[in-house]
Order: C-alpha cells, then sequence, then structure tokens
C-alpha cells in the first residue's frame, strides 16, 4: 500500500493546491509551471472562440437552421461548456490533486466533466443516426428526421447524459488506484460507467458509420438522375466530415477510458504525467471541431468571416446565402 508521504513526493510541484499560487505568482515562479498553464489557458481560449463560432453561426444563419445543423450545435454546447468550466476548474484542481482528496470539488469536477463527456459522444450517436437516415433513406429523410425529431434527440442525450454522469459519480467512480482493495461498487461504476457513456455509443456509432459506407458506395456505382447525384453528394460530403469528427472524437477519448476502465484493477498508480496528459488529451478534443468544421465545410468559413469582420453587427445578415 503506497503510504502518504511517497504520494506527496511524486507529485509535481503545480499539483500542490496549497502552494500553488507561491509557485505561479511568486517573484520567482516554476519557468515549467508557468509555461504549463499558459498552454493550457491558451487551450481554454481557443475551445471557448471557436464553439462560441459554431453556435453563432447556426442560431444566427437561417440557412444553417437544418436539424443536422442543430445537433451540431448541441455538441458545440456541450465542447463550450468544458472551454468554460472543465479547463479553468483542471488546471487549479488539477486531476493528480483530486486521486487522493475526497474532496467536493473534485467530486464536482468529475461529475459535470462525465456529463459533458457523455453529451458529447452521445449527441455525436444522435449525428450518426441523423447522415443514416440522410444516406440510407434520401426520400424519407426531411420526414423523418425534422427539427421537433432533433430537439427530442438533443433532451433525450442530455437528460440521459445528467443521469449517467451523477450515477457515475454516486457508484464511487475513482480515477485513482484503490490503495487497498477496490470496493464492489466502486469496480462496476469504473466499468459500467464507461461502458454505457463511451463503449457502447461508440460501438453503435461505428456500426451505422460502416452501413453508411457501404450504402453510399453502392449509390455511387449505381445510375441516378443529375439532380439525385448532387444532393447525394451533398449528403456523403457531410457525412464525411461528422465521421471525421466522431473518430477524432474516439482517438481523444479511447486512452483515458480504457485505463480509467483498467486503472482501479492495477496493483500501482500509473505515472502522475500521463493521467494527466491523458485527461488533457480528452479535453483537447473540444478545440479540435471547430477546426474540422472550418476545413471542410465552406459555409463555416463564411459564416466566421463574416462574424469576425462584424458584418453581422452592421445590419441584418440572417437570410444571406452562405456558400
Amino acid at each position: 500500500m503506497m503510504n502518504a508521504t511517497h504520494i506527496m513526493a511524486d507529485i509535481h510541484p503545480c499539483y500542490d493546491l496549497d502552494n500553488f499560487s507561491t509557485l505561479l505568482f511568486s517573484s520567482d515562479p516554476s519557468v515549467l509551471c508557468v509555461l504549463v498553464y499558459l498552454v493550457l489557458g491558451l487551450l481554454s481560449a481557443v475551445t471557448v472562440c471557436g464553439n462560441i463560432l459554431v453556435i453563432i453561426s447556426i442560431v444566427y444563419f437561417k440557412q444553417l437552421h437544418i436539424p443536422t445543423n442543430y445537433l451540431i450545435l448541441s455538441l458545440a454546447v456541450a465542447d463550450l461548456l468544458v472551454g468554460v468550466v472543465i479547463f479553468p476548474y483542471s488546471m487549479t484542481h488539477t486531476l493528480t490533486s483530486c486521486l487522493y482528496q475526497e474532496n467536493v470539488f473534485c467530486k464536482i469536477r468529475d461529475c459535470i466533466d462525465a456529463i459533458l463527456c457523455t453529451s458529447s459522444i452521445l449527441n455525436l450517436c444522435c449525428i450518426s443516426v441523423d447522415r443514416y437516415y440522410a444516406i440510407c433513406h434520401p426520400l424519407t429523410y426531411k420526414m423523418t428526421i425534422t427539427v421537433r425529431v432533433a430537439g427530442v434527440m438533443i433532451f433525450v442525450t442530455w437528460s440521459v447524459s445528467v443521469m449517467i454522469g451523477i450515477g457515475i459519480i454516486l457508484g464511487g467512480y475513482s480515477q485513482g488506484t484503490c490503495e487497498e482493495t477496490c470496493s464492489v461498487n466502486v469496480v462496476l461504476s469504473n466499468v459500467t460507467g464507461p461502458v454505457f457513456s463511451f463503449f457502447m455509443p461508440a460501438l453503435i456509432m461505428l456500426c451505422i458509420y460502416i452501413k453508411i459506407f457501404v450504402v453510399a458506395q453502392k449509390q455511387r456505382n449505381s445510375i441516378q438522375i443529375s439532380i439525385s447525384s448532387t444532393v447525394s453528394k451533398t449528403e456523403r460530403k457531410a457525412t464525411k466530415t461528422l465521421a471525421i469528427v466522431m473518430g477524432v472524437f474516439l482517438l481523444c477519448m479511447m486512452p483515458y477510458f480504457l485505463c480509467i476502465v483498467f486503472q482501479p484493477l492495477a496493483s500501482e498508480t500509473p505515472p502522475f504525467s500521463l493521467i494527466e496528459a491523458l485527461n488533457w488529451l480528452t479535453l483537447s478534443n473540444s478545440m479540435l471541431n471547430p477546426f474540422i468544421y472550418g476545413f471542410f465545410y465552406s459555409w463555416f468559413r463564411s459564416a466566421c468571416k463574416m462574424i469576425l469582420c462584424g458584418q453581422i453587427f452592421t445590419g441584418n445578415f440572417a437570410n444571406t446565402k452562405l456558400m
């Protein structure tokens, strides 16, 4: 069993909350500490600004008021909350501090973190369903996936996320290795939580996108009239973009969730630097989505240009046709 002295000796001085202000704001602060928090602060700012642009674009421009974009809007809200709430809190109350402190603030941080992470992947799961109907059932898509249906999907997504987030924390969720023997509740929480909030939705999404890929290939090889072909090409591009969003999300999240599932059963605690790196890898995903939209969506680039240039504040451009 690891004793307290050994634990505290291994914790990086940046993670010592009692000495945080001294280390960071003293006349001779640790250069590493300053660099780490400057980088994390910049990461938080980019995340907030990028997702605000996504939210304003979809809310302001009427052309973007479609079910798919409402689901993207819900995802952007989750990512924005990560940048506003989780990033600053994690910078001052880092994961390694929470590993060995049953602090109420650490519990709150973990709960909000779990809710937002679950919300992100469930939003992506809803988007994959939307793409399935757009590609596999194009004739009935607009009648099936309406704005009302998208609203119900968003409501269910956030409701389930809150329940799962609270349930994980109440179940004894542990981000650290048990000092003696993990209780059954802790083991179940650390296994069932990730299964229902990450692995199961991820598997569903993968199956849906594989099905979409097969159908899209068949459509590409079939003879279609020009109008139908144009619509299909647009939908395929949107599907490809959102599949990339999902893929990046899985790459960022998978290492952390695998670590969480097996960590309580490990005989020794993994290096603090590894845990911290995996945690920030998951959080950085919230910053990446706006860049993906900007790279693949011309409408997002056009909307961002108008927003950043201040055009939307000088007149009514809500009905502008975005390229």
